[in-house]
């Protein structure tokens, strides 16, 4: 399922976005919250550049939104928030660094505990692996790039 969230971007605010994590956080559950975590703290970075920013205040604000695609008081409500949390790791992942993943968990830390830091093994596993087959397109462009030159 894939989620058009660049709609949203107007239901995003700092506040309503706390607002919402304090208030069902633990309804979500770790994964759902460190991913909105990983992009809260890029977004907050001065390097994020604007078209990666828009992306993420589109997709945190579908996650702030109440009534969205699944009904997040439902089982199971929080899919189509993850999938579209998700959608914006994978685009904006090459400016998701180490300081904005320790910042994250440290917030998962005090929230979840100390063994909650490892239900965030599997998004940081996916964006590695997806920053991983960016490089090494990035690299055989390059390459390309020189072949081409000679």
């Amino acid at each position: 399922m894939i989620i058009d969230t660049t709609k949203y971007a107007g239901d995003f605010s700092e506040d309503s976005f706390w607002k919402k994590i304090k208030k069902f956080g633990k309804k979500a559950g770790v994964k759902v919250v460190y991913a909105a975590l990983l992009l809260f703290y890029t977004l907050q970075k001065p390097a994020t550049p604007v078209w990666a920013k828009s992306v993420i205040i589109g997709a945190l604000g579908y996650l702030i939104l109440p009534i969205d695609l699944i009904p997040d008081l439902m089982p199971g409500g929080y899919t189509d928030d993850l999938s579209g949390l998700f959608g914006a790791l994978v685009t904006v992942s090459i400016f998701i660094d180490e300081e904005v993943k320790l910042n994250a968990k440290d917030r998962i830390r005090i929230w979840f505990g100390e063994s909650a830091l490892s239900d965030t093994d599997s998004v940081d596993e996916k964006l590695n692996n997806k920053t991983d087959s960016d490089k090494q397109d990035k690299d055989k462009d390059e390459d390309k790039d020189k072949d081409e030159d000679k």
